[in-house]
């Protein structure tokens, strides 16, 4: 596990979803725009998860989650250069373009992060349902549902028309089966390898 045997954990959360570790001793806080009010190397580890563009000042925030742990911290994150592979670009080029946009790049997170940095890619298994549109790269009947959009920072920041032409040209690919001749063996396949990547930097 990218924790190791870390006791005492600094979690980074941001919005409503956590997924702060439940086996350690966690201290949770906002992503810092400013110094934390913790002394150097308080704590064993640190961990983030899908929150990385909420940041205020990512270089600063990440130096002051350096140097309060001492052991690895761990940021589950998205590859913005592999945002535009997913099959929802046929449909909905200009969501996917937003959305990785909303994402640092792997190598400012790890010059941010600096010590010895690990990139590893993370299969989203068929039955995630985090909200984003990779979770659904098997159950594309799900973007056709407002909730499951609305879940999706990344529908937000099109225009509904926008929008409503984007879930127009997937519904009209489902209905007339070009969705399931170009990608319908994704329906069985357990996992996909997307843009889901744990960063894992140590001292």
């Amino acid at each position: 596990m990218a924790l190791g045997q870390a006791d005492t954990v600094l979690y980074v959360g941001a919005g409503a979803v956590s997924y702060e570790p439940r086996d350690r001793d966690v201290t949770t806080v906002e992503p810092p725009a400013e110094t934390l009010l913790f002394a150097d190397g308080s704590f064993d580890a640190a961990a983030s998860a899908f929150s990385l563009p909420a940041w205020p000042d990512l270089e600063r925030g990440l130096a002051e989650v350096r140097r309060v742990t001492r052991g690895p911290v761990a940021l589950l994150t998205r590859d913005p250069a592999r945002i535009p592979d997913h099959w929802l670009a046929d449909y909905a080029p200009e969501v996917l373009a937003r959305e990785a946009r909303r994402w640092p790049a792997l190598d400012r997170v790890a010059d941010a992060l600096g010590g010895q940095v690990t990139t590893t890619r993370v299969p989203i298994p068929f039955t995630c349902v985090d909200g984003f549109s990779e979770a659904y790269y098997a159950r594309p009947e799900r973007l056709l549902d407002a909730g499951a959009r609305r879940a999706d920072p990344a529908w937000a920041a099109v225009d509904e028309m926008t929008a409503a032409r984007s879930v127009a040209a997937l519904r009209t690919a489902l209905e007339d089966g070009t969705w399931d001749a170009r990608y319908g063996r994704l329906r069985v396949q357990p996992s996909y390898e997307g843009s889901l990547v744990l960063v894992v930097g140590q001292p």
